[in-house]
C-alpha cells in the first residue's frame, strides 16, 4: 500500500516561501529592518548600563551613559560642542570636496584612455599603500597646523583610493553605450560627458558615500595631532586630563555624525538615481 502524504503541493509551497528570519535569502520589510537595527543599539546601551551600574568597570575606564550625556550637555550649553562640530564639518567639506573633484577628473582620464591609465594608475597604486599617519609630521612641516594641513591629510587619505574606485565605476559602463555614441558621431568629450559619466554616476555616488567615512577618520587623525579645535582635538584634551566621559562622548558624536551623513547620502542617492534602485 502506498501512503500518500497529506502535505501535498501547498505544504511544499509553504516550505519554499516560509524562509527563516535568519536565512541567507530572508526578506525583511522596512519596519522589521528598522526594528532590528534599533534593537542592536538598545542592546549595546543596556550592556553599557549593566557594566557601569554594577561596578564591574571603574568609571575611569568606562563612565556611565548618564555621565557621558551630562558632560556632552555641559559642553553643548557653553558652545564648545557646537564649535568643535562646526570646525570638523568645515574641514571635512572642503578637504573631501577637493579630493573628490580631483579624483573624478583623474578617474575619467585613466578610465577612458589606456595611455593615461598606464602613465598614472601605477603611481596611484604605489601611493595608496603608504600609511596616511606617516604623512602627518610632513604635512605639519609643509603647511603648519592651519586648516590647510587638515585639508591635505583628508586629500591624501581619500584622493588616491577614490581615483581608483571611480575608475572601476567608469570601466563598468557597457561598451555598447560608448559604441552608440560613436555611431552618432559624438566626440570623445561628448561621449564622456553625455554617456560615460551619467551612466557611471550611481556607482560613483555610492563610492562617494563610502569614502566620506574615510574622510571622517582622517580629519579626526589630523585634529588629534595638530589642532586647537575640532572633535579630534577635544578627544586629545580629554585624554590628557583623564576625562574619559568627554572622550567617549566625542567618539559617540563622531559616530552619530558619520551615520547621519551616510544616511543623507543614501537618501539623496535614491532621489537622484531612482532608476538604479540599489542605493
Amino acid at each position: 500500500m502506498t501512503v500518500q502524504s497529506n502535505a501535498g503541493p501547498k505544504a511544499g509551497a509553504r516550505r519554499k516561501n516560509g524562509k527563516s528570519l535568519f536565512g541567507m535569502s530572508a526578506e525583511l520589510s522596512r519596519s522589521t529592518y528598522l526594528t532590528i537595527s534599533i534593537g542592536s543599539f538598545v542592546l549595546l546601551f543596556v550592556a553599557w548600563f549593566a557594566l557601569t551600574g554594577t561596578g564591574l568597570v571603574k568609571p575611569i575606564f568606562l563612565p556611565s551613559p548618564g555621565a557621558v550625556v551630562s558632560r556632552l550637555w555641559l559642553l553643548a550649553q557653553n558652545g564648545t560642542l557646537a564649535s568643535d562640530v562646526g570646525n570638523s564639518v568645515y574641514r571635512i567639506m572642503i578637504g573631501f570636496l577637493i579630493a573628490s573633484v580631483m579624483a573624478l577628473a583623474t578617474a575619467i582620464l585613466i578610465g577612458a584612455y589606456r595611455f593615461w591609465e598606464a602613465a598614472i594608475e601605477p603611481f596611484l597604486d604605489f601611493v595608496r599603500y603608504m600609511p596616511v599617519v606617516a604623512f602627518v609630521p610632513l604635512t605639519i612641516l609643509w603647511s603648519g597646523t592651519s586648516d590647510a594641513q587638515k585639508f591635505l591629510i583628508i586629500w591624501i587619505g581619500t584622493y588616491f583610493q577614490q581615483a581608483l574606485m571611480f575608475k572601476d565605476n567608469i570601466k563598468r559602463v557597457p561598451a555598447d553605450f560608448i559604441g552608440f555614441g560613436r555611431t552618432l558621431g559624438m566626440s570623445d568629450f561628448r561621449v564622456l560627458l553625455r554617456i560615460v559619466v551619467p551612466s557611471a554616476m550611481p556607482q560613483i555616488w555610492d563610492t562617494l558615500r563610502i569614502s566620506l567615512g574615510w574622510a571622517w577618520t582622517w580629519v579626526t587623525l589630523a585634529e588629534l595631532v595638530a589642532a586647537n579645535s575640532g572633535l579630534g582635538f577635544r578627544i586629545t584634551v580629554a585624554q590628557r586630563y583623564l576625562q574619559t566621559d568627554m572622550a567617549i562622548g566625542y567618539i559617540l558624536v563622531l559616530g552619530v555624525l558619520g551615520l547621519a551623513t551616510d544616511q543623507i547620502m543614501r537618501f539623496l542617492g535614491r532621489g537622484f538615481f531612482k532608476y538604479e534602485g540599489k542605493l
